[in-house]
C-alpha cells in the first residue's frame, strides 16, 4: 500500500508477532498408515522450491521481508465512511528465536508500524499472507503506544494464502464490548467479520473456509454402495441436532444424501496437528481405515487356534501378556503416538493393551452384585438410573404398536432379597430404583435381532438401597418381541440373584445382557447424543452471531474447542455406516437411528445436573440441604461430586454475566445475543424449536442458566461419561458391548455347555475377539488426555480478556475447583462411603478437575475434544 494516512515524519509503534508454521507432521495428508510411516517433511513456507527437509531455519528467516503484512485499524478515529482508519502496511522483520515467552513450536518476529496522533488507538488489524502455505497466528503485541501503553491481540487462528483466499483477515483487540458499546470505528468491522463467518449457505466448502453453517446428518450412509442410512434431522420421524454443513455432491441413489468422503471443518476448528490431541483423533481415523482390517486379517490367520476367547484368563491375556500376531501384521502398522501402548514394535509381534483400572486390584470384583450396582451410580454411565415411583414399572410405548409392555416382575420376586422390607414400604421410603432400557430397545429389537449374530433382550433391573448405602440388584427382566409381531407385546423372563450352580451362571448372563444394553445406550445417547451432538449447534451459532469481542463469546468459546473437529471425524469413522460403533455395539446399523428416537424427548433445561437429578427422582428439592437438594442415595459419587462442580460453574457464570448484564433489559437489547439464541434454537435444534421448555432469553437468569448448561455439558458431563470408558470397559467381561445368545433353555446343547463350562458360555454370549479388539482400541484412545489438554478453570492464554474483574472471578472459579479436588480425595478415603471405591477398589475420580497426560481416570477438560 502506498500513499497511506501517515506523513513521512510519523512515529513508529513496535510490535511482536508470534506464529506457528504449518506443522511438519501433517497427518491429514496421509491416506494409509499401512503404506508407510509419516516422515518429518517440512512445508516450503515461501513456495520457492526450498528443500523442505533441510532448510527449516532459512524458511523461518524468510517469513521476514514482504511475505506477511499487517495494517493497524483505529478504534478511535474514522475514515470518511465511518469505519476505523486503516494504516500503512508493515512487514515482519527480525526473527526472535529466543523470546522467553514462546511456547512449543512458536516463532516470534519484530514488526514496526508507522503511527501519528491522527490515527488514534489501534483496536484491530488486517493481516495478509503472501506465502504459498498457511500459518497459525498466535498473537500480536503492540508496545509503547503513546498515551496508552501496550495492546495485545490473542489470535489463535490460521491465516491462509491471500491470493487464494482473496480476503483480508481481521483480528480484534482483547477488549470486551457488547454490540451497543463497541467503539464506533470498529462497529462495521465487527459486523463484516460475522458476515464472513456466516457465509451465504451455498456451494461446497473449501479447506480454507471459515464458514459456519447448518446441515442435517445426511452423510452417514452410502446409498450408492447399497448401504443407506436414514437422514437424521429435518423431520418429525428422525429429529436430530444439526451439524456443520459441507455441501458435498449428492448421491445418485438418494438426492437428499451427501456422498461419503472428507468432511469439512471450519479452518480454525482443525488445528492441523499443532496439538498433541490431534494425534489422538488421527489415531481413531487410522484405526478405522487401516488397523481394523489388519485385526480382521490377524483373526482369520489365527482361526486354527480360535477366533473366540476360551476363558476369562484368555481375556486377561490382552493386557497381561498380549496376543501373538502373525509376523506380517505389525510390520504393516506404523504406530502413531496414540497407539504406541497397544502395539509392540520391539520385534515381539505382540498386541498388548494397558491394564484397565477395574481389574488392576481385583480380578474378580467385577463379578459381584455390589460392583454391578455400584457402576450404575459411579461408573461410566451414571445418569440413567431412576427412582422407582410405581409398581409394577410401566412403559410409555404405544400399546397399539408394541402391546402391553408393563413389567412382569412381581412383588414376591423382589421381596425374597429385601430383608423383610415390603415393596410398598420400600417405595414409600424411596429405596427402590430401576435401570430401565425397555422403551429404548423394544422398538428396534426385532430388527437388531435379525442381524447375523445378534441375540439381545431389552432389560429392566430393579435395585434396592441397603442400610449401608450400597445398592443391591433384586431382579432382572429380559424381554424380546413376540415372534408373531411386536404388537403382541414382549416375551419376558425374570432372573433373580443366585450364587451357586447353574442359576448363578444364568444370573451372571442376565447381568451381561443388562450391561450390553447399558453399553449401547451409553455410547449412543449418554455420550454421543447428549454431549457431542447437542453441543455442535451451539458452537455453530456462537461463531455465526457472537463477535470475538462479545462477552458471551469469550465465556463459551473455550468450551467448544475441537468439538466440531471430533464430530466430523466421528461421522467419517465412528458413527458412519459400517463404522466402528456399528461394528462393535449392539444396535449395529440401527445405532444412530436409535439415538434420534431418544432425542425426541431431550430437554435442554434438564441437562442442568440439579434438574436431571430431580427429574429422575434421585434428589428432592430442599432449601436447607447443600446445593438446595437432598440426595435420595447419599453416597452417589457422580451426583455428590457433580453438584459441587455444577455450583462452581454456575457461580462463575453468574459473576461473569453480571459484569455485562446488570438488568434483564441489557439481555433483551443485545442484538448479537438475541440472534445467537434464536438461531441456536430454531436452526441448530430446529426439530425441537416449538418445545415450551426453551429459555426465552429475556432475563439474566435465562442467560446464566443457559450458559451454565452449555459449560457443564461440554466439560463435566462429557468427562463423566467419556474418560471412564477404558478404565471400566477395557475389561470386556465387565462391560460387554454385544449379545450373541439368549439365555439357554434347559435341554439344549447351549444349556449343557453352560452347566459344564460357565466361562465359555459367558464368552459365547458377549463380544467376541475381533469386535473386542476394535472396541478396546477405540475406547483406549477416547479415554486419554493429551499433553496439551486445557482443563476446567484454565485458559489457553492468561490474556483472554482485559477485564480485570472477569479475571478475578475466573481466578476464584479455579480456586474453588482446586478445593473440590481435595474434597473428592477425602471422600475417596472415607471407608464408610462404600460406593466411592467398591469391590474393585477403584476410587471415583472422573470429576476430579485436573489430570496428567494419558489414561488417568480423571480430569475435566474445558471441551469435548475427544
Amino acid at each position: 500500500m502506498t500513499g497511506g494516512i501517515f506523513g513521512r515524519k510519523g512515529q513508529k509503534i513496535k510490535g511482536t508477532v508470534v506464529l506457528m508454521p504449518k506443522n511438519v507432521l501433517d497427518f491429514n495428508a496421509i491416506t494409509s498408515v499401512g503404506k508407510g510411516s509419516a516422515k518429518d517433511t517440512a512445508t516450503d513456507f515461501l513456495g520457492k522450491g526450498l528443500d523442505a527437509l533441510g532448510h527449516a531455519v532459512d524458511a523461518l528467516t524468510a517469513f521476514a521481508g514482504h511475505s506477511i503484512s499487517l495494517q493497524l485499524i483505529s478504534a478511535t478515529q474514522t475514515d470518511g465512511s465511518g469505519k476505523g482508519k486503516v494504516g500503512n502496511e508493515a512487514y515482519l522483520e527480525k526473527h526472535l528465536p529466543t523470546l522467553p515467552t514462546l511456547g512449543a513450536r512458536q516463532e516470534a518476529f519484530d514488526i514496526n508500524f508507522e503511527w501519528d496522533a491522527s490515527f488514534g488507538i489501534p483496536g484491530a488489524f488486517y493481516i495478509k499472507n503472501f506465502m504459498t502455505d498457511e500459518f497459525f497466528l498466535v498473537s500480536v503485541k503492540l508496545e509503547d503506544i503513546p498515551n496508552h501503553g501496550t495492546i495485545e491481540f490473542v489470535c489463535n487462528s490460521w491465516v491462509y494464502n491471500f491470493r487464494s483466499y482473496k480476503k483480508n483477515r481481521i483480528f480484534f483487540v482483547n477488549d470486551t464490548y457488547l454490540p451497543s458499546a463497541t467503539p464506533a470505528p470498529l462497529l462495521k468491522y465487527r459486523k463484516e467479520e460475522l458476515e464472513v463467518l456466516r457465509g451465504d449457505g451455498t456451494g461446497k466448502r473449501k479447506d480454507f473456509d471459515r464458514i459456519y453453517d447448518y446441515d442435517v446428518y445426511n452423510d452417514l450412509g452410502n446409498p450408492d454402495g447399497g448401504d443407506p442410512r436414514p437422514i437424521l434431522g429435518g423431520s418429525s420421524i428422525y429429529p436430530y441436532p444439526r451439524r456443520v454443513r459441507t455441501g458435498r455432491e449428492r448421491t445418485r441413489t438418494d438426492p437428499n444424501s451427501e456422498k461419503p468422503g472428507e468432511v469439512y471443518v471450519p479452518r480454525d476448528e482443525n488445528f492441523g496437528h499443532l496439538k498433541s490431541s490431534d494425534f489422538l483423533t488421527y489415531g481413531i481415523k487410522s484405526l478405522s481405515h487401516d488397523v481394523i482390517p489388519l485385526f480382521k486379517s490377524a483373526i482369520f490367520q489365527l482361526r486354527v487356534t480360535s477366533s473366540e476367547f476360551e476363558s476369562f484368563e484368555d481375556v486377561r491375556s490382552l493386557y497381561e501378556g498380549g496376543i501373538k500376531l502373525p509376523t506380517d501384521i505389525l510390520s504393516q502398522i506404523s504406530p502413531l503416538p496414540a497407539l504406541k501402548e497397544i502395539f509392540r514394535t520391539d520385534g515381539e509381534n505382540v498386541l498388548q493393551f494397558p491394564p484397565p483400572h477395574v481389574a488392576k486390584v481385583s480380578k474378580s470384583g467385577w463379578m459381584t452384585d455390589e460392583e454391578f450396582a455400584r457402576e450404575v451410580i459411579a461408573g461410566v454411565n451414571p445418569n440413567v438410573i431412576r427412582r422407582l415411583q410405581e409398581f409394577p414399572p410401566k412403559s410409555t410405548l404405544d400399546p397399539t404398536l408394541y402391546g402391553d409392555q408393563t413389567s412382569t416382575i412381581t412383588k414376591e420376586q423382589l421381596e425374597i432379597n429385601m430383608g423383610g422390607v415390603t415393596v410398598e414400604e420400600a417405595l414409600s421410603t424411596q429405596r427402590l430404583f430401576i435401570l430401565d432400557y425397555q422403551d429404548a430397545f423394544i422398538p428396534y429389537l426385532t430388527r437388531i435381532n435379525s442381524l447375523p449374530t445378534a441375540k439381545a433382550y431389552a432389560t429392566r433391573t430393579i435395585l434396592f438401597l441397603k442400610d449401608d448405602g450400597t445398592l443391591k440388584p433384586l431382579a432382572i427382566e429380559l424381554s424380546k418381541p413376540h415372534p408373531d409381531g411386536d404388537n403382541l407385546g414382549p416375551e419376558s423372563i425374570v432372573v433373580l440373584p443366585a450364587t451357586e450352580g447353574v442359576d448363578s451362571t444364568i444370573w451372571l448372563l442376565a447381568k451381561a445382557h443388562v450391561i450390553v444394553n447399558d453399553s449401547g445406550y451409553h455410547q449412543l445417547v449418554s455420550h454421543w447424543l447428549n454431549t457431542h451432538a447437542v453441543m455442535e449447534p451451539f458452537a455453530i451459532a456462537t461463531n455465526r452471531h457472537l463477535s470475538v469481542l462479545h462477552p458471551i463469546y469469550k465465556l463459551l468459546y473455550p468450551h467448544y474447542r475441537d468439538t466440531i473437529n471430533i464430530n466430523g471425524l466421528a461421522r467419517q469413522s465412528l458413527i458412519n455406516a459400517d463404522g466402528i460403533i456399528e461394528k462393535s455395539f449392539l444396535p449395529g446399523k440401527y445405532s444412530i437411528e436409535m439415538s434420534s428416537s431418544v432425542y425426541k424427548n431431550w430437554v435442554f433445561t434438564d441437562q442442568a445436573l440439579p434438574a436431571d437429578l430431580v427429574k429422575r427422582g434421585l434428589a428432592i428439592e430442599d432449601p436447607s440441604a447443600p446445593h438446595g437438594l437432598r440426595l435420595v442415595i447419599e453416597d452417589y459419587p457422580y451426583a455428590v461430586d457433580g453438584l459441587e462442580i455444577w455450583d462452581a460453574i454456575k457461580t462463575w457464570v453468574h459473576e461473569y454475566v453480571s459484569l455485562y448484564y446488570p438488568t434483564d433489559a441489557a439481555v433483551q437489547q443485545d442484538t448479537e445475543l438475541q440472534a445467537w439464541w434464536k438461531e441456536a434454537v430454531e436452526k441448530g435444534h430446529g426439530d425441537l424449536k416449538e418445545k415450551p421448555w426453551w429459555p426465552k432469553m429475556q432475563t439474566t437468569e435465562d442467560l446464566i442458566q443457559s450458559c451454565s448448561i452449555i459449560v457443564w455439558t461440554a466439560s463435566a458431563l462429557h468427562a463423566a461419561v467419556n474418560f471412564g470408558q477404558y478404565p471400566y470397559g477395557g475389561l470386556i467381561l465387565n462391560r460387554p458391548t454385544l449379545a450373541r445368545r439368549f439365555i439357554p433353555a434347559e435341554g439344549t446343547p447351549e444349556y449343557d455347555e453352560m452347566v459344564k463350562n460357565p466361562q465359555k458360555a459367558y464368552l459365547r454370549t458377549i463380544t467376541p475377539k475381533f469386535e473386542t479388539l476394535i472396541d478396546l482400541s477405540v475406547i483406549e484412545i477416547l479415554s486419554r488426555h493429551a499433553s496439551d489438554e486445557i482443563y476446567l478453570g484454565e485458559r489457553e492464554t492468561p490474556n483472554w480478556t482485559t477485564d480485570k474483574k472477569a479475571l478475578e472471578a475466573f481466578k476464584r472459579f479455579g480456586s474453588k475447583l482446586t478445593g473440590i479436588e481435595g474434597k473428592i480425595n477425602a471422600r475417596n478415603s472415607d471407608p464408610s462411603l462404600r460406593n466411592r471405591t467398591g469391590p474393585v477398589q477403584l476410587p471415583y475420580t472422573l470429576l476430579h478437575r485436573s489430570s496428567e497426560e494419558g489414561l488417568t481416570f480423571k480430569g475435566i477438560p474445558n471441551s469435548i475434544s475427544i
